[in-house]
């Protein structure tokens, strides 16, 4: 299978079902704005390769089930209304982060200000990821009817998780928050 099409050339591509939109299709904002937290989720986990701290395996992993769910929150971005979805979220999926979001924060120190993103760079990653889910949320918001609000949902409580996450591998590393009026 070759990598290019030459089909999106001029501007356009296409929708899960092949309808041919504009890449500035609020859609398909949406959808590579996730893809572009996935990436950056990735980054964020890079910079762990070398690092060791109680619980990685199992943090690693859950980060992998976070990247397959926001493919499948992609796909259904990128599905058009009226159609069927072919990987969906699951009420269950938002579960697991909260669950996930309680666990980490039970082990991170009380937050009593406003901290400044950075630390060691697989927590900067990460809250550059939380930023950019962020804005996944408001692209899929902006498309209005037709999104499932499992996915809003999902956007929202990951980008919790990653906020906690990010604060979670810098406290494991040693790497002191910095208050915002530090």
């Amino acid at each position: 299978m070759k990598i290019y099409t030459k089909s999106g050339d001029k501007g356009t591509t296409s929708l899960v079902y092949g309808s041919r939109v504009s890449k500035k299709d609020q859609r398909v904002e949406a959808y590579g704005t996730c893809d572009e937290a996935n990436s950056m989720i990735g980054l964020g986990l890079s910079y762990l390769k070398a690092e060791y701290f109680d619980g990685k395996e199992k943090f690693e992993g859950f980060f992998h089930k976070i990247q397959t769910a926001l493919f499948h929150v992609g796909a259904e971005l990128a599905t058009p209304s009226g159609k069927e979805v072919k990987w969906k979220l699951e009420e269950s999926d938002i579960k697991e982060l909260e669950e996930q979001i309680d666990f980490l924060d039970g082990t991170l120190t009380p937050l009593k200000n406003f901290i400044l993103p950075g630390g060691h760079p697989a927590g900067a990653a990460l809250h550059t990821a939380r930023t950019i889910v962020r804005r996944a949320e408001r692209e899929a918001v902006g498309i209005g009817e037709g999104v499932n609000p499992l996915v809003l949902s999902y956007l929202n409580r990951l980008s919790d998780f990653l906020f906690v996450a990010a604060r979670y591998i810098n406290q494991q590393l040693g790497e002191e928050e910095k208050n915002l009026h530090q």
